[in-house]
């Protein structure tokens, strides 16, 4: 039990990849704040990066969850990051085989209050067989969490809200992933990466206010050659200046000489990566006036938080919802695709050029703006309060 101020110790269990993990200790960083002892339980390769950002903060701490010895899963695959798309099931697999290890981190750890993922199933029975409360802690948008239950509660019924749908090319996708998961994700290496990100702000310094835009489709989203190529062409002819994190299992082997060929030409204008990049940093910087996003949840929400109009080119999952709502809401515009969802170079540069540089960007860029600085005068502490109170109640405490 804790013996902090509230007297409540979380154990928190989110699903392996980037954009659940951050979210999570977001939350256990705020929850710490307040009073509460925070457990951070995932595998020891997430871990490991996890660890260094929380040296200064005593009151959270990190539980390793092993996962099984499977043939095709070594120990640094036990992580959506740089995982082959073909070892997800397996991944997903590994993950429900590591349930009777959680139990007993549980049993062990006897923590007040469970908060877990989606893709856990497990994770609340175990919780109940224990007589600990659970709270399920959603890590997408609300309009997202809306249509896919919405789709599974009453499938032959449209969807209310007009602005948010799936286009023809995107509905396939998702009812796969409906199909497979009825529930329907970067903890990086920062020290070995210190060097290039002092790279890249040094580079960014030499930018002028708002000139650039930062590009970056996440770890999961392994983009193909013909996308890749689109976008560095769209990139390239839009003549904003660009940083681009290109991140795949295969890196800029993907693009090859494309890469190199695109490199000689845009010259200080663009900047490549292929390795992890500070995306909250890089977001904040005064030179960046555009985002090129995939828009995942956690995307979206630090580009609304420092301002930033995004370029939506969404990919998967709820990416495409997300990308309705941007839109809807002003915060930026989807870049329009051709026949059977294809990306087109000129498509890309027009979107890029009027959220960053062209009149017809004005109301976005001022509506981003004043987004951000709204929510920052507001503040939260109020609204978490009542979230603390509420979960001690649970805890019956």
């Amino acid at each position: 039990m804790g013996n902090r101020e509230t007297g409540i110790t979380v154990l928190m269990l989110p699903w392996l990849g980037h954009g659940h993990i951050s979210p999570f200790l977001e939350l256990g960083k705020r929850f710490a704040r307040k009073g509460l002892s925070i457990y951070l339980c995932s595998t020891p390769v997430n871990l490991r990066s996890v660890k260094q950002t929380l040296e200064n903060n005593p009151f959270i701490k990190t539980v390793e969850l092993h996962l099984p010895n499977l043939p095709d899963l070594p120990p640094h695959y036990h992580t959506t990051k740089g995982l082959p798309p073909n070892l997800l099931s397996t991944l997903n697999k590994a993950y429900d085989m590591a349930a009777p290890n959680f139990s007993n981190i549980v049993q062990n750890l006897k923590p007040d209050l469970l908060i877990y993922d989606f893709i856990q199933f497990w994770a609340p029975q175990v919780a109940l067989s224990q007589n600990i409360p659970s709270v399920f802690f959603i890590t997408t948008g609300a309009a997202t969490s809306s249509y896919i239950i919405h789709k599974h509660v009453n499938p032959n019924t449209p969807f209310p809200f007009p602005a948010i749908y799936c286009k023809g090319y995107e509905k396939e996708k998702y009812e796969h992933c409906a199909k497979v998961n009825p529930y329907v994700k970067i903890i990086e290496r920062i020290v070995s990466c210190a060097r290039q990100s002092h790279e890249i702000f040094e580079w960014l310094d030499k930018k002028d206010k708002a000139s650039t835009v930062f590009v970056s489709f996440g770890s999961e989203c392994f983009l193909s050659k013909e996308e890749m190529e689109e976008i560095a062409c769209g990139l390239e002819i839009s003549c904003v200046n660009f940083l681009w994190v290109v991140r795949s299992p295969f890196g800029e082997k993907c693009l090859g000489e494309s890469l190199k060929e695109l490199r000689e030409r845009i010259g200080e204008k663009g900047k490549i990566l292929d390795t992890w990049a500070p995306q909250g940093r890089i977001l904040g910087h005064p030179s960046i006036g555009g985002f090129v996003s995939h828009c995942g949840w956690g995307s979206v929400m630090e580009a609304v938080t420092f301002g930033i109009p995004i370029i939506a080119i969404p990919m998967q999952y709820d990416q495409p919802l997300n990308a309705r709502v941007v839109q809807e809401a002003g915060l930026g515009e989807e870049v329009k695709r051709g026949r059977n969802g294809r990306l087109q170079m000129g498509e890309i540069a027009k979107v890029v050029r009027k959220m960053v540089l062209d009149e017809d960007g004005d109301e976005v860029r001022r509506k981003t703006k004043y987004l951000s600085e709204s929510i920052r005068d507001r503040g939260d502490n109020k609204d978490f309060d009542m979230v603390v109170k509420e979960l001690t109640k649970l805890c019956n405490i």
